[in-house]
């Protein structure tokens, strides 16, 4: 009889967790919506607006980039936390200041506004985290369930932003902490990244289409040709995120006042674009299409590497994700031809494979596959995430991401 009270009083406990997330998450889910949709329509803008005013808006590059550090400076984030000050919320229950969220949507709109190579799904974490955190820390919430809402708020922002729900999902729950997948928090999150889905979508947000490659039947010489370019693309990885890291400390050396570094940064950032072309500003999602179509240049892989890496360490605002799936987009289209495959299929195994090996997160690279490119390639997809995340090593985007398991053993790392 005891066994069975016992029982339950465990199921009651269940149930009144479901029922206070189903309360919690679809209210953090519609905040998230409606930031999202906010933000999306707002770098749509500036994306057409860059497009009329090409290349007189270039001009305002360095001018937004002072704005940028006055604005951090004036609201005390001189030393800008960024992304790695939110997964250290999710790990510690660290505080995440409200304001980091409009700080990162402005600083973003002025940097692909004026031509800036950078992404936006930095701002997606940075502002889904904080508002989170903030509806945690306001409702004084346990630090369990605190950490939950902060993911919820990154769920529902990037789902709203990117037009992925269940990659937004899972990527909140595996990007913390490799290694160690927070399964309680799936049903927040996936309430949280649905209900915010659904916001923006009413509120007539449209994203970006990149194509539907032609994807191959089960075949050994197209599973060994992904395998080929999915191993390049994880050497590319490391590469990028080793050349951002490198850039940004060398440039915080030899140019330590945030002004000056910015705004030189601006000038020479606008000269190369004015050189190379407008297709290489902003992130880039054009790109992507272009790859997919076969239509990538050998080069473009490369150039858009370097101006990402400019764009960062000068001290713009934006991620680092779009711009990485650019290049690994562009460098699959390049070596298809090389190894007998089509140019559409080798562009999408270069583009997970790539951002598999920036954010070590597998799964969400497998599902970013199916929810951007369509299912038909989820077996390439899986293929693409799996050699990237191995060969990849250590390296990431995000310093503050940790490691709890060895990628070459089945252990834990202390």
């Amino acid at each position: 009889m005891k066994r069975i009270w016992r029982d339950v009083r465990r199921g009651a406990e269940y149930w009144k967790k479901f029922l206070f997330w189903c309360l919690c998450a679809p209210l953090v889910g519609a905040m998230g919506g409606l930031v999202g949709a906010a933000f999306s329509w707002c770098l749509k803008l500036a994306g057409l607006f860059r497009g009329e005013c090409w290349p007189w808006l270039l001009i305002g590059l360095p001018l937004a980039g002072l704005l940028i550090v006055l604005l951090y400076r004036v609201c005390g984030l001189e030393k800008d936390p960024s992304t790695n000050l939110v997964l250290a919320s999710i790990r510690e229950a660290e505080a995440v200041p409200m304001r980091l969220a409009p700080l990162i949507f402005i600083g973003t709109v002025l940097t692909q506004l004026c031509g800036g190579s950078a992404g936006r799904e930095g701002a997606a974490l940075q502002i889904g985290g904080s508002l989170g955190n903030f509806l945690a820390r306001k409702t004084r919430l346990a630090p369990g369930e605190g950490r939950i809402v902060t993911m919820c708020g990154m769920s529902a922002v990037f789902a709203a932003i990117f037009g992925a729900p269940v990659t937004a999902m899972a990527f909140a729950m595996e990007v913390a902490k490799v290694g160690s997948v927070l399964y309680s928090a799936i049903f927040p999150c996936a309430l949280a990244a649905v209900i915010g889905y659904g916001v923006a979508h009413l509120l007539g947000v449209e994203w970006e289409v990149f194509g539907r490659p032609d994807f191959p039947g089960l075949a050994w010489d197209s599973i060994l040709q992904s395998v080929a370019v999915a191993a390049v693309c994880a050497l590319v990885s490391i590469l990028f995120c080793a050349a951002l890291h490198w850039a940004i400390r060398l440039a915080r050396h030899y140019l330590r006042n945030p002004y000056l570094r910015i705004g030189l940064g601006g000038v020479v950032i606008a000269g190369l674009l004015v050189l190379l072309g407008s297709r290489y500003g902003g992130a880039g999602q054009e790109m992507i299409a272009q790859a997919m179509a076969g239509q990538a240049l050998p080069w473009d892989f490369l150039v858009k590497l370097c101006l990402t890496a400019l764009t960062i360490a000068a001290g713009f605002k934006g991620g680092e994700i779009i711009p990485g799936m650019v290049i690994g987009a562009c460098l699959g289209c390049t070596l298809a031809p090389l190894l007998g495959m089509d140019p559409g299929f080798g562009g999408a195994v270069g583009m997970i494979a790539l951002f598999c090996g920036m954010v070590n997160c597998p799964l969400s690279a497998i599902l970013l596959g199916v929810e951007l490119l369509g299912g038909e390639g989820i077996l390439y997809y899986a293929v693409a995430a799996a050699v990237s995340y191995l060969l990849s090593g250590y390296s990431g985007l995000y310093s503050g991401q940790q490691f709890s398991q060895s990628k070459l053993e089945p252990e834990r790392i202390d």
